[in-house]
């Protein structure tokens, strides 16, 4: 039994229906009961691997392209490492090791990481110990000073709203209760004028998810870069455009229905890297790169066969197949995207393109 599903019983009693968007922010960020509030959600033991936990080469080859954006900007005296949501720290390590051998980049570098849940802190300090990371809920209390920024699923758990296309106008897609049990359903058509847009490439029924924090976040981190330098690098699966219903939870590394056990589930949603290019403004924003392709241009087939030579038995198979997982297409190098930001005086960064 979910604890969050009487809470959410009585709110859509006393209230009615609610968007995708709050039963995400209450699945994922309730206080007591939320997903991300209450566990470590990753790894073999959680219910899903991201991308440092599968080899340190994807951490390293992110913070060799972030070195290289700062020596292309002039070196700034200052500047702000920053990551978004950086699970037990080991992306950040990984980067970190790596930047050593940019000189002079971590003597610039303040480390700042944003986090809201305490047991994710707390492993982040333990896995930086000596690099004296400083916490923030948000990205609004960093520090205004050249930005580099690192954000690997992140994004997708940010809330979507979900729309049904209806001749000129759009029907939400809402949760409410039918026999006490937690039941999908659709408003009324309205118009929605940030949806204006899409009337040109949509035709009635089809689905599109609009994630607002997503396209705020993104606004400041672009304000942020053009102001000040920087760059961005943002990882997550997603495309160019939303379109069709992306919403799923994961429990154990396997898909479960999404209203079936909130709280206890990662709900997310694939990344419209288009919304957050254009959010971006006025910073640049690269085309959205898969995954594979990027840390192919970075050499990371160079780096896997220079750890290959120490390694050998079934370390060895486990390196080889952690290469293949984060770049073949079949994996997850053509679902997942990379997407740079950078001010209009500095080239893309590496491996990326206008």
């Amino acid at each position: 039994m979910s604890a969050l599903l009487p809470l959410l019983q009585a709110r859509l009693r006393a209230e009615g229906p609610m968007t995708v968007a709050e039963y995400m922010m209450l699945c994922l960020q309730h206080p007591q009961h939320g997903y991300y509030t209450t566990r470590d959600p990753l790894g073999v033991a959680g219910d899903f691997t991201t991308a440092p936990e599968i080899s340190q080469m994807f951490g390293e080859v992110l913070g060799l392209c972030l070195g290289q954006c700062w020596l292309d900007q002039g070196r700034p005296a200052r500047l702000v490492l920053a990551e978004l949501g950086p699970g037990r720290g080991t992306l950040m390590a990984d980067a970190l090791r790596a930047l050593r051998g940019v000189p002079g980049f971590l003597d610039a570098a303040e480390l700042h990481l944003v986090e809201s849940s305490q047991h994710l802190r707390a492993a982040q300090a333990s896995r930086l110990q000596g690099a004296a990371p400083v916490w923030h809920d948000g990205l609004d209390t960093l520090p205004e000073a050249p930005l580099y920024l690192l954000a690997n699923e992140f994004f997708d758990a940010l809330p979507v709203r979900q729309f049904l296309r209806d001749g000129a106008g759009w029907r939400e897609r809402v949760i409410g209760l039918r026999e006490d049990q937690l039941v999908f359903g659709l408003t009324e058509a309205t118009p929605q004028a940030v949806l204006e847009p899409r009337l040109a490439d949509t035709q009635d029924g089809d689905l599109v998810e609009r994630c607002a924090p997503a396209e705020a976040l993104t606004g400041e981190i672009g304000r942020r870069i053009a102001e000040h330098g920087g760059a961005a690098l943002i990882v997550d699966y997603g495309s160019d455009r939303s379109l069709g219903d992306t919403l799923q939870a994961v429990r154990a590394h396997a898909k479960v229905p999404v209203l079936a056990v909130p709280g206890q589930a990662d709900l997310t949603a694939h990344v419209d890297f288009g919304a957050l290019a254009r959010a971006a403004a006025p910073a640049c924003a690269s085309g959205a790169v898969p995954q594979g392709v990027f840390l192919e241009r970075l050499g990371i087939t160079q780096r896997a066969q220079a750890l290959a030579r120490r390694l050998d038995g079934a370390a060895l198979q486990s390196h080889i197949a952690a290469h293949r997982r984060l770049t073949h297409p079949d994996e997850m190098g053509r679902l997942f995207k990379v997407l740079g930001l950078h001010p209009r005086s500095a080239p893309p960064p590496p491996g990326l393109t206008e």
